[in-house]
């Protein structure tokens, strides 16, 4: 089935060469994700198939969308699958490490979006292309932190996705360089379930943190209308 494009409302997304593939975490952080302060750049770190910067262009009017992938595939894909959008005339994929881009670039971005590699386990697995898609040894937090403060316009949102065990350190992780939390959903598969996951907006700006929980299903692919709403613009049967 990977061979087969994964159809949004008004884009598809080919994803046979990306060791990762669409999931419910991506959707969320695109769908979540601030627009409301009109971007007009923006850069989205290991960008896999491109479908953070698909959502964000159907989002929003930014001028320019930079999407960052080191996975030659999968950085390939990107560029197919950005070419072939609504909005390729808005869309860029760059081949490149997130340091190596940091340091090439001089730009800022007014939104900053990131799906990272979560597992920091040991045991690696013999696909190398999964690897580097999963584990955060290939994009450890404090370069997404180094580039955020340094790629962040002054009035900019940084905006990810990460397990909710790792909340607190990402959090103080930020504080050390002016980074403050501003929004926070935290994710659970159902109602019972414990928190899977954490979507965080950081910003410059220290305000109070508006926090929500958000449950995906009452029941198998009994879609609750939080989980709903928020995916209904992207998913062909919500």
């Amino acid at each position: 089935m990977s061979g087969v494009p994964f159809k949004f409302k008004q884009f598809s997304i080919n994803q046979d060469r990306c060791a990762m593939k669409i999931g419910t975490d991506s959707v969320l952080l695109g769908a979540w994700t601030s627009v409301d302060h009109k971007p007009f750049s923006v850069l989205d770190i290991g960008a896999g198939t491109g479908v953070l910067s698909l959502m964000i262009a159907q989002r929003s009017h930014a001028e320019t969308i930079e999407a960052i992938e080191i996975d030659d595939d999968a950085f390939e894909q990107c560029a197919e699958n950005f070419e072939d959008s609504p909005w390729n005339d808005r869309l860029y994929c760059f081949h490149a490490s997130l340091l190596e881009y940091v340091e090439a670039v001089n730009d800022e971005f007014d939104l900053i979006i990131c799906n990272p590699p979560f597992y920091s386990e040991d045991y690696k697995t013999e696909n190398k292309s999964r690897d580097l898609a999963r584990f955060n040894d290939a994009m450890p937090f404090k370069h997404l932190i180094f580039a955020a403060v340094n790629l962040l316009s002054e009035n900019g949102i940084f905006s990810i996705v990460i397990p909710h065990k790792e909340e607190a350190n990402l959090i103080d992780l930020a504080s050390t360089v002016g980074l403050n939390p501003n929004r926070i959903l935290r994710v659970k598969g159902h109602p019972d379930s414990e928190i899977k996951r954490s979507l965080l907006e950081f910003s410059f700006e220290d305000t109070d943190v508006k926090t929500a929980e958000l449950v995906i299903e009452t029941s198998r692919h009994q879609y609750t209308e939080d989980y709903i709403n928020l995916t209904k613009d992207f998913y062909l049967k919500m």
